[in-house]
């Protein structure tokens, strides 16, 4: 019985650590807002965690669920895949919801935390860090 109580109170004080280690999400809404994977201009690797996004006058700043360290690497090009219930609708864009990656071409695809429009200073001073960038060209994606 001790065990039992024990292990409880464990596994709840578990639960409790992660929920307030664990950011909530807040995806963009409304859905027009969200990043167009088709319209992508341009792309910097700020750090392991962090990328930023232009799409003609819409900039985005990408942040991670974890550490992707090779992202951006050569060949350049970074991939951006929808959760499978946007991509099932034929909706290339990226919100910041749960399902979203984005990786390289030889490499595992990285878990998305979070997207959040910036202001054009916000994005110059964040993309000034870049330690690799590119362009749209070097994005494939289908067409929605």
């Amino acid at each position: 019985m001790r065990t039992a109580i024990a292990l409880v109170l464990a596994l709840s004080t578990v639960g409790a650590v992660t929920a307030e280690t664990t950011p909530a999400r807040t995806p963009i809404r409304p859905f027009g807002d969200c990043l167009r994977v088709d319209q992508i201009n341009e792309w910097h690797i700020v750090d392991d965690r962090t990328a930023t996004v232009r799409t003609g006058p819409k900039r985005y700043v990408v942040t991670l669920q974890a550490r992707c360290p090779r992202l951006g690497q050569p060949p350049t090009g970074l991939i951006f895949r929808p959760n499978p219930s946007n991509r099932a609708l034929g909706v290339y864009r990226i919100c910041g919801e749960v399902g979203e990656t984005v990786g390289s071409y030889h490499q595992p695809p990285c878990a998305i935390q979070s997207v959040r429009i910036v202001d054009k200073a916000e994005f110059d001073r964040l993309s000034a860090r870049a330690r690799r960038s590119g362009s749209g060209a070097d994005q494939p994606t289908a067409k929605p």
